[in-house]
């Protein structure tokens, strides 16, 4: 594996022996490896970290959002988790087209779906963890009672989403300062919160889905729109899923069924299969072009097919099959862009959180929880202080198409955790944030460590591409060469440099030859890495 230029800015891979964590704030990785001390595992830990995230990174994640996990261990199968919600059992996109609406609008009721994360970390504590709510709980119940710092890009987030903030009441008194975001640095509490966390140690999750808390958060949803109701809460139950895999340079690649976009990761990495890419540039401009191309044809698939499983018109596996994806990567050409991709082509027929912790006893736990765009829906139920997620704005309003909004529906998902297995055992454990991003991030670092031999931080660390998913036209970090700029405006891409750098990644690599973990955090936030 490759190592840094100690010359150069930079980071290195964080190394330990007996157990590591990898998140994107330093609070979230000091209270996970806290548990770790206290004897709590890898699943205490990812809850406790989370939480704590949903605290002092409010713009990204919450109890308001959703959660998916992948949990691995040697000696056992590869477990995974979906806790995303559903749509109101009222909701119909005929109604918003009545409306005159062509997309569900992301700062309205429309857009709040159940929050599926406190089910979810029930689920992961019940499966697997050691402590009690209240232990797991108590970091993030301090921060939000006593107050925290706020962190450099935390503020600078904050700072862009004041304008979305002030649709909502309680959203302004709760997240402004007269009007205004904090500065890196201000100290901030959130009592209600705390309040609602200090609720959910007591009773489990029912004191978030039952009772006066999910009565604030219907209230507040209906008074801006929405159908959500208390009934709908209370229906909410994460669920146990089986996870699809892929082989990609001698590992199993494992990511979690739709209605995430995981099969859209592995349908990418089995496209850049057809291509040399070991004998091009990191950085240069045919490897970025392929990685662009096969990019708009996995995510073109996606926007095409991709829903709720009961809803698609096709097993997501099939997506995979050999033929489909040589007939995909056939249409790469290395002196041309492709245009955006009819379906019929596409057919086999025809602002986030995640985290990587794994523990002296081998449990390695990919966990990514999200209120989707920054600061969700916007929407804060006033009481209970819950920031809602906006995870209605993926629904389509299409009449027809597989992610049609109708009620009680989980729409099309963008989060998603990973894990790499190795004769049948975890071999890294990571994710990549950053919206639409992130299947093309899971390809990108890891073709990063496969096929470049980077280790977990320089992989994550690479400048980065991504595409205008409505124009198609590339954005480009500015560590992107500019040569390999100007080679693909050559092409005939169109490319424009990025204001704010794109994702964000964690990762651990248990390397077992040498009895250690390897942990990698993205300079991009604000986290780190820390083992023992």
């Amino acid at each position: 594996m490759s190592s840094r230029d100690f010359q150069m800015n930079g980071r290195s891979a964080v190394y330990g022996q007996r157990a590591m964590v990898a998140t994107s704030h330093p609070l979230a990785s000091e209270a996970a490896v806290g548990i770790l001390h206290k004897g709590g595992n890898a699943a205490d830990a990812a809850v406790a970290a989370v939480a704590v995230q949903g605290v002092v990174e409010p713009q990204m994640t919450g109890i308001g959002g959703d959660c998916f996990a992948l949990v691995g261990q040697e000696g056992r199968k590869l477990w995974g988790m979906n806790a995303s919600g559903r749509s109101a059992a009222a909701a119909n996109a005929a109604a918003l087209r009545e409306e005159g609406l062509s997309k569900v609008p992301p700062h309205s009721g429309h857009a709040v779906t159940v929050p599926g994360a406190v089910r979810g970390w029930e689920m992961l504590l019940q499966e697997f963890g050691r402590l009690s709510w209240a232990e797991v709980l108590a970091p993030a119940i301090g921060y939000a009672r006593n107050g925290f710092p706020v962190a450099p890009r935390v503020a600078f987030d904050w700072q862009g989403l004041v304008p979305a903030l002030r649709v909502c009441e309680a959203s302004e008194k709760i997240y402004l300062r007269a009007g205004a975001a904090p500065k890196a640095g201000d100290v901030m509490r959130f009592a209600q919160l705390a309040e609602t966390l200090e609720r959910i140690a007591a009773e489990g999750a029912d004191g978030f889905y039952k009772g006066p808390v999910a009565q604030d958060i219907a209230a507040q949803v209906q008074a801006h729109g929405g159908l959500l109701t208390v009934d709908d809460l209370a229906a909410m139950q994460a669920e146990e899923v089986v996870p699809i895999t892929s082989d990609y340079a001698g590992l199993e690649i494992a990511e979690l069924p739709p209605n995430g976009q995981g099969i859209v990761a592995l349908l990418l990495l089995e496209i850049l299969k057809r291509f040399d890419l070991r004998g091009l540039e990191p950085l240069g401009v045919q490897r970025l072009h392929i990685h662009m191309e096969a990019t708009k044809l996995a995510y073109s698939a996606r926007d095409a097919f991709l829903a709720d499983p009961q809803a698609m018109a096709f097993d997501a596996m099939e997506l995979l099959r050999a033929d489909h994806v040589d007939k995909l990567a056939g249409r790469i050409r290395m002196d041309g862009v492709l245009p955006r991709q009819q379906t019929q082509l596409l057919s086999p027929k025809s602002d986030t959180v995640c985290l990587s912790v794994v523990d002296e006893d081998g449990l390695a736990v990919s966990l990514i929880n999200s209120i989707y765009k920054g600061f969700g829906s916007c929407i804060t139920a006033p009481q209970s202080g819950v920031l809602l997620q906006n995870r209605g704005a993926c629904f389509s309003l299409e009449e027809g198409h597989a992610n049609e909004l109708l009620g009680g529906k989980r729409p099309m998902h963008t989060i998603i955790p990973a894990i790499a297995m190795q004769d049948g055992r975890p071999s890294i454990a990571f994710g990549v944030m950053g919206g639409g991003y992130q299947p093309c991030g899971h390809a990108y670092v890891l073709s990063n460590m496969l096929d470049y031999q980077m280790d977990i931080q320089a992989a994550i660390d690479l400048p980065r591409v991504f595409i205008d998913e409505d124009s198609l036209a590339l954005q480009a970090e500015a560590g992107i060469p500019e040569e390999s700029c100007a080679g693909l405006r050559a092409i005939g891409h169109r490319l424009e440099r990025v204001r704010e750098p794109i994702g964000g990644g964690q990762g651990i690599v248990i390397d077992r030859n040498r009895g250690v973990l390897i942990g990698g955090s993205d300079p991009r936030k604000d986290g780190c890495a820390i083992g023992f």
